[in-house]
């Protein structure tokens, strides 16, 4: 597949569905998703096996999670993304949007925690390097939301708008790091706010709300500019090949609709996990008070069979 100029891929067919779903992987993706599946796979075995329970609902979120990164870079849907603006949003928006809070869903810090063994006193393993980073100064910064939004909403008009992206895109290499910059960005964007793996930064439920909605409306600006400009925006896209039959500006167009319309389904995702997220927090700490008035009850009562044993004691 040659990715080394604005003509390339000229030989490709008019895009469907069907088309865009047919097996073309891209080898660095397909390992780091074989990786990413088996390790995850070995941490749930390694914990089955000695025992503890590791949430079903954890391991599909992951699973799908990283198919949906292969869904998009390991097929057709890869080819076309790199002359058609339309397919690239798409695989844009799923590797940003949707893959990292699937992924961040299943746990796997959590899990690489309670699965890697312990070095033992005086060393250091990959669970203690684990920790370390966790508990970083860089981990602090990179996740905090005073980083995090800006870097978001950077990585649509920063890179768009400017000759940086032509220049990620004129190499195999370039486009590699693009998307697994939109990768990393999404996962340091929705880590503090989904919350479930532990993290530098742990805002209460009000407060991540916040910060999932302080992102979203940028995304809406965005696939609006390119809705409604009259030309084309982008020198990758701007003279797609002839055998697609496709018009740049209406393909730009599509684009615009494509970035504006997926905002809302990880805004809705995660509105969802944290509502549920929420009302387990709010369960297990009426739990943790009916625990504790149930024992200061048995304390009262103890005392009070304590001061009738006195009474009796006294009387005979």
């Amino acid at each position: 597949m040659d990715h080394s100029g604005h003509g390339m891929m000229t030989d490709l067919p008019p895009f469907t569905l069907g088309r865009g779903l047919q097996w073309s992987a891209d080898p660095f993706f397909l390992v780091a998703c074989v990786a990413g599946l088996a390790l995850y796979g070995w941490g749930v075995v390694r914990l089955r096996r000695r025992g503890d329970a590791w949430p079903v609902t954890r391991t599909v979120s992951y699973v799908v999670g990283v198919l949906t990164i292969a869904l998009v870079m390991c097929t057709k849907l890869n080819d076309y993304g790199m002359v058609m603006f339309s397919v690239h949003m798409v695989q844009h928006m799923v590797i940003s949007m949707l893959s990292p809070i699937l992924i961040l869903l299943g746990a796997p810090v959590t899990l690489a925690l309670r699965a890697l063994p312990t070095a033992g006193r005086g060393r250091k393993g990959p669970r203690e390097l684990l920790l370390m980073l966790l508990h970083s100064r860089y981990m602090r910064i990179v996740t905090h939301p005073a980083f995090t939004i800006p870097l978001f909403i950077a990585s649509l008009y920063a890179l768009y708008f400017t000759p940086m992206f032509d220049f990620l895109m004129g190499s195999r290499a370039g486009h590699i790091a693009m998307m697994v910059h939109f990768l990393a960005v999404g996962v340091v964007f929705f880590w503090p706010i989904i919350g479930v793996d532990p993290g530098p930064h742990r805002p209460g439920h009000l407060m991540r709300m916040l910060e999932l909605f302080a992102g979203m409306p940028f995304h809406a600006f965005f696939g609006i500019a390119l809705m409604m400009a009259t030309t084309p925006m982008v020198k990758t896209f701007e003279h797609p090949p002839a055998s697609l039959g496709i018009d740049a500006l209406s393909d730009q167009s599509a684009a615009g609709g494509i970035a504006w319309a997926f905002s809302e389904i990880p805004s809705v995702l995660v509105l969802i996990a944290l509502l549920f997220q929420w009302y387990g927090s709010e369960q297990r700490q009426a739990k943790r008070k009916d625990r504790a008035a149930d024992r200061d009850g048995d304390k009262e009562l103890e005392a009070y069979n304590a001061y009738l044993a006195s009474l009796n004691a006294r009387e005979g």
